[in-house]
């Protein structure tokens, strides 16, 4: 990790709170009122539609049938978060704990990967999941190599040592991926070490606020892409010109309506992470054509 004037990135998330945690996931983005439609400039490009855990709105969240949903439903790339289990097996999984999304109880870090796979993760979704298993690292890269025309936005979660992170990167090289992948943290250690680990693979840093130094701290760590939380946009209303004024792509989350994917595109995004991809991508089929640049 490069320091910026000889001050090092602070540890931990760039902006620790309950929103680390995790994209909104308890109902649509409160952001306050939306522009009204005369207020909303024309759309000066198409983002890419990115599934956040695959398809969740109609499979069971990180899974690979949720990945194969978005696929089909034609999403230009899927989100997924990989976590490691205690004897440092790689697989994707959002929280901290298997209870919220599998039939099992405790602390992912203090469970194996064998136990985490023996798990079930679809039926608290629905019935018609039953059998769905938490994904481990080498699937991913499988459905990756299977499944042409979409890409990866991969979430590290939490801090990770470049050791850690190579038992991502490597693989991944080893299939040829690294130009369908950008990894992303809210931990600027963990891009650090992901840096180190994959000099050539494609960063992103995920933010939950926008302080004024910003820009430079991407800079700093090498990112092509900061990624923000949707309300940033209604509070930052220059935010994403700033950032693409320093070359950086903007990848907003996690945006679930079509106020708010309205106003994404106003403001340029170049990428909107939602649970409906699907909808979302219908939605933009029949949106008018981006002004040209």
């Amino acid at each position: 990790m490069t320091a910026l004037d000889a001050r090092p990135v602070a540890p931990g998330p760039l902006a620790p709170g309950p929103l680390a945690a995790g994209p909104l996931t308890a109902g649509p983005l409160v952001a306050g009122p939306v522009p009204p439609a005369a207020a909303v400039p024309t759309p000066r490009r198409r983002p890419k539609v990115v599934a956040h855990r695959g398809n969740s709105s109609v499979a069971p969240q990180n899974t690979l049938a949720a990945l194969e949903a978005a696929w089909r439903a034609g999403a230009d790339a899927v989100e997924i978060d990989v976590q490691l289990t205690r004897d440092g097996g790689v697989v994707v999984l959002h929280d901290d704990s298997v209870d919220a999304t599998t039939n099992g109880t405790g602390r992912l870090a203090d469970l194996d990967a064998a136990h985490v796979r023996a798990l079930d993760a679809g039926s608290w979704f629905s019935r018609a999941y039953v059998g769905q298993r938490v994904p481990v690292w080498e699937e991913v890269i499988d459905f990756l190599l299977t499944r042409p025309g979409i890409d990866l936005l991969l979430e590290l979660k939490g801090p990770w040592t470049v050791d850690e992170a190579a038992r991502v990167t490597a693989p991944l090289l080893a299939a040829g991926l690294a130009d369908r992948v950008v990894a992303q943290s809210f931990w600027p250690e963990t891009v650090g070490a992901l840096a180190e680990a994959a000099p050539q693979l494609r960063l992103g840093l995920l933010v939950v606020d926008a302080p004024d130094d910003l820009v430079d701290r991407c800079l700093a760590l090498g990112v092509v892409a900061c990624n923000p939380f949707g309300l940033l946009l209604v509070q930052d209303p220059g935010l994403v010109d700033r950032l693409h004024a320093a070359g950086l792509e903007v990848m907003t989350w996690t945006l679930d309506e079509p106020e708010q994917w309205e106003l994404a595109v106003a403001r340029g995004v170049d990428a909107v992470i939602t649970d409906r991809p699907d909808r979302m991508a219908g939605w933009l089929a029949v949106q008018p054509a981006p002004a040209p640049a």
